[in-house]
């Protein structure tokens, strides 16, 4: 556990257990050389011959204390995240950090890096770490509400499926209330009632039922709307297109996209942004049984359109065009959609990059540029509407994949079929799940998007 609080003075006047004075190219910053003057040039003798890199470090034992000389990196988030995991492991209980330019980057580094997830270990490492920052409390407090955003993301990536069913997942969705998003959650009678034969079709195989969740977050006055949809496969198993055991075993969380429509609305209503936030998720589990849909099923989606399932893995585009056309038939200006799609996205972009797709292109320039503020990185790719062809069925409108060649633009039009309004589709196939630790986080969720959607939601 990690707390940022306001401190008063600098680094040099202050008083703490730890101080923590960043390196650059060896060279200390404007605090630490005059902390460094104060103890008689302590700081520079011992960096003699210590460059320092990002995240490396080097603790020097000072007459009022201790300081830490911290590599210090381009990015001060990353940075800030490296320097959270570094004093957790050092055990300290407090500690005063040098300010940066980048005051609000480095906040919410340090609270992301500090993130873990330990609820189902019975032995868990308590480590509580208070860290003062001379820097304004408004600052600190939106990088708070912020991360609670993306630490909620994070966690239900990180529930194993067995806990996180369809059903648990609308449960996390109905704590919202208490934050004043309204929730609405549909069984699946409702869900059949509505027309969306596509999503039920996706559903009809597992034992645990779907449900389709709606939210909004309105407040008084609100300037703009932001319509989110969000993949909710809680698990795929790639039904009758069965994956095999190694391409499961991150498939807890292909609702990632759903997660991050979550947290961004818990972080919306936190910080009480003026913007009116609708949500869409189509949650449920793609299972093998006797009731599963099959390769060569024709279903009729919501909008009236037919789909010729040619891969049962290619589920979540069948839920998505339910919950896109559902999106618009409520009023949507514009959507912004988040999904674990397709392994293309990662061929092409590897595991740190989201692959951009847009129907308008200047709704996609405003999502990219939110995307870079958040410091979170995507990549605009070609809605090349030649592949269409790939699309046609010989039995239905449309077949739910094309060839292997071009995969993620091919997802991202048949995403495109089910709406009008402009359409900022985001394949987070590869940064919503790290296989390894990482300056803003350890293994698992990654709780990508969450700041993107807010910072889009701003710039509207």
């Amino acid at each position: 556990m990690i707390t940022l609080t306001r401190a008063e003075g600098s680094l040099a006047e202050g008083q703490a257990p730890l101080k923590v004075a960043w390196v650059k190219e060896g060279r200390l910053l404007s605090q630490g050389e005059a902390l460094d003057a104060r103890l008689g040039g302590l700081l520079r003798r011992a960096l003699e011959g210590a460059s320092l890199k990002e995240g490396e470090s080097l603790l020097v034992a000072a007459p009022e204390g201790q300081v830490l000389l911290f590599g210090l990196g381009e990015d001060a988030r990353s940075s800030g995240g490296r320097l959270a995991q570094a004093l957790l492991r050092l055990r300290f209980p407090e500690a005063l950090v040098e300010p940066l330019p980048e005051a609000y980057a480095l906040a919410e580094g340090l609270l992301l890096g500090a993130y873990r997830f330990d609820r189902h270990r019975s032995e868990k490492e308590e480590k509580a770490l208070t860290l003062r920052l001379p820097e304004a409390e408004e600052v600190l407090e939106r990088a708070r509400k912020v991360a609670e955003g993306v630490y909620l993301a994070r966690d239900l990536v990180n529930e194993p499926p067995n806990l996180l069913t369809p059903e648990a997942l609308a449960e996390r969705a109905l704590e919202l209330r208490a934050l004043g998003v309204e929730v609405e959650v549909l069984d699946e009678e409702a869900i059949a009632s509505l027309g969306m034969g596509a999503f039920l079709a996706v559903a009809q195989g597992s034992e645990n039922p779907p449900r389709f969740i709606r939210l909004r977050y309105a407040p008084p006055g609100a300037r703009a709307r932001l319509d989110l949809v969000g993949k909710g496969l809680t698990f795929d198993s790639g039904g009758y297109s069965l994956k095999p055991t190694e391409g499961m075993t991150t498939m807890k969380g292909d609702m990632a996209g759903a997660a991050a429509v979550l947290g961004a609305m818990k972080s919306a209503a936190l910080l009480g942004l003026p913007v009116e936030i609708r949500g869409y998720i189509a949650a449920c589990e793609n299972m093998i049984s006797g009731r599963a849909y099959r390769v060569g099923d024709v279903l009729k989606t919501l909008s009236g359109k037919t789909v010729e399932v040619m891969n049962t893995d290619a589920e979540g585009r069948l839920t998505l065009a339910d919950a896109l056309f559902y999106a618009e038939r409520e009023g949507a200006e514009r959507i912004l959609e988040l999904s674990t799609l397709t392994g293309a996205a990662v061929v092409a972009l590897g595991e740190e990059v989201a692959a951009l797709f847009a129907t308008e292109p200047a709704w996609g320039s405003l999502v990219q540029e939110a995307a870079h503020r958040a410091g979170e990185k995507v990549w605009p790719m070609p809605l090349e509407k030649a592949y269409r062809e790939k699309l046609k069925s010989p039995v239905a409108d449309l077949k739910n994949v094309g060839d292997r060649n071009g995969g993620a633009i091919t997802a991202a039009l048949f995403l495109s079929e089910f709406v009008r309004v402009p359409l900022a589709h985001l394949d987070i196939a590869g940064p919503a799940f790290a296989k390894k630790g990482h300056a803003l986080g350890p293994e698992g969720g990654t709780g990508f998007g969450v700041r993107t959607i807010l910072e889009v939601a701003q710039a509207l």
